[in-house]
């Protein structure tokens, strides 16, 4: 079964590229108020004077080599040119000397950011947090790194608090929409997007989440106020023909979907994420070996994306091809090892193998990424039975039996919210 959200995300993250860490800036673009401003010396009293930092730079070796002033002049002069080797040795220099730096800090996550090390850039940022808790800018980028390594829970809460201190700033309220909406959680994502709208109503990206968020918010005037504007706004350009057939997968419209890609590969067929799309399409619709060729199409356009392995090890195992497909999650992994699914698929692949430790391995790992996952508590369950560990396998099967009632039993109130009364038919006849 394939999962046309997933695309959206892709999509979002290739689009959202272009907010991150421009030339000299310690934060992305938007905010205003630097961190960099601050002294070396962060949270505590210290000499937050430009001019004296300067002049420490003028005084000679020796007083570089003790001043975190100077250091700190001296890296952030380096990011600014882009230089991050220097940078980063420079601000090091600054947090040895001045352990309570939190500006050396945050820069010093932004140099991991560039480098794209999500996790070590948050391991930065909060150490930076911890010592300027008021800073804005940190909270941002801990938002913004969460989100670039696709852990959106993680990333609501700095950028609400960003949202919440300048509910103008744009990134961050975009960011937030985003986080909102891949989380499922439809009313905050259209709350958070809506008063874009003056800034963001002729961008595609913003508008089509926009309009899904608002759809299954239950938001019927949001939606039809964002998809009459993404029609108008889209004209026959490929990226609207994309972005409409997105919204078509996500209604469960393959054949329309199919149609609006062939539409955007007429006019551009090199359009990055077309062809995932494509093969999300054509694997929906029962065309495996079009989905297949689909996605190798698009890995030699973009190597990198992790999706492509994983869509492709899906129809392996659907295939019965288990080898293949465990090749093909590997391959996923190692350009995101924070893939749930293939952590999953490569967990039950093991355990029909009867190589239950490594099973074992792989679901922990994918539950520590999905706690919510019944799919995951299942397998997991059964593993550990196989392993002789039967209170908690019991106890793992109970819960995912616990979280699969709980979806029941909300689709059947939503069931019952949609119901259609019928008074014509129980009134008794005339």
């Amino acid at each position: 079964m394939f999962t046309p959200h997933t695309s959206t995300r892709m999509l979002a993250l290739a689009v959202l590229s272009c907010f991150v860490w421009q030339t000299g800036a310690q934060h992305t673009a938007p905010l205003q108020g630097s961190v960099a401003g601050a002294s070396a010396t962060g949270g505590r009293a210290g000499r937050r004077d430009g001019a004296f930092q300067q002049s420490a730079l003028t005084q000679g070796g020796t007083a570089l080599r003790s001043n975190p002033e100077a250091w700190f002049a001296k890296g952030q002069a380096a990011l600014q040119t882009g230089d991050l080797d220097a940078a980063e040795a420079a601000f090091r220099k600054v947090v040895a000397l001045d352990p309570r730096s939190g500006a050396a800090y945050s820069n010093l996550g932004v140099i991991a950011m560039r480098r794209k090390n999500w996790d070590q850039a948050i391991t930065l940022l909060r150490k930076a947090e911890k010592l300027e808790p008021k800073m804005t800018g940190i909270r941002l980028n801990i938002g913004l790194a969460e989100y670039r390594r696709a852990n959106y829970a993680a990333a609501i809460g700095p950028l609400s608090s960003v949202v919440k201190e300048q509910p103008g700033l744009e990134q961050a309220r975009y960011l937030l929409g985003l986080c909102y909406s891949f989380l499922e959680k439809y009313r905050e994502a259209a709350a958070a997007l809506e008063p874009l709208w003056p800034k963001r109503s002729n961008d595609f990206v913003y508008l089509y989440v926009l309009s899904i968020s608002a759809f299954h918010a239950g938001n019927k005037e949001l939606d039809q106020k964002a998809s009459e504007q993404l029609v108008k706004v889209g004209g026959d350009r490929p990226e609207f023909h994309l972005l409409m057939g997105k919204a078509l997968l996500n209604h469960e419209e393959g054949e329309k979907a199919l149609e609006e890609f062939q539409k955007a590969e007429a006019a551009n067929p090199n359009l990055p994420f077309l062809h995932f799309n494509l093969g999300l399409a054509r694997q929906g619709l029962g065309q495996s070996e079009a989905a297949e060729a689909e996605y190798r199409k698009d890995i030699a356009l973009e190597p990198d994306m992790a999706y492509n392995y994983e869509q492709v090890g899906k129809l392996y195992e659907q295939q019965g091809r288990d080898e293949d497909a465990e090749k093909m999650y590997h391959e996923a992994l190692a350009r995101e090892p924070r893939l749930t699914d293939s952590l999953l698929k490569l967990g039950q692949i093991h355990q029909r193998k009867g190589k239950n430790q490594e099973a074992l391995k792989e679901l922990d790992a994918a539950l520590q990424l999905a706690p919510d996952n019944e799919s995951i508590h299942f397998v997991r369950g059964r593993v550990l039975l196989a392993l002789g560990r039967k209170e908690e396998g019991k106890a793992e099967l109970a819960m995912a039996q616990k979280m699969l009632d709980s979806m029941l039993d909300k689709e059947r109130a939503k069931r019952k919210e949609r119901e259609v009364p019928n008074p014509e038919l129980t009134q008794e006849p005339q």
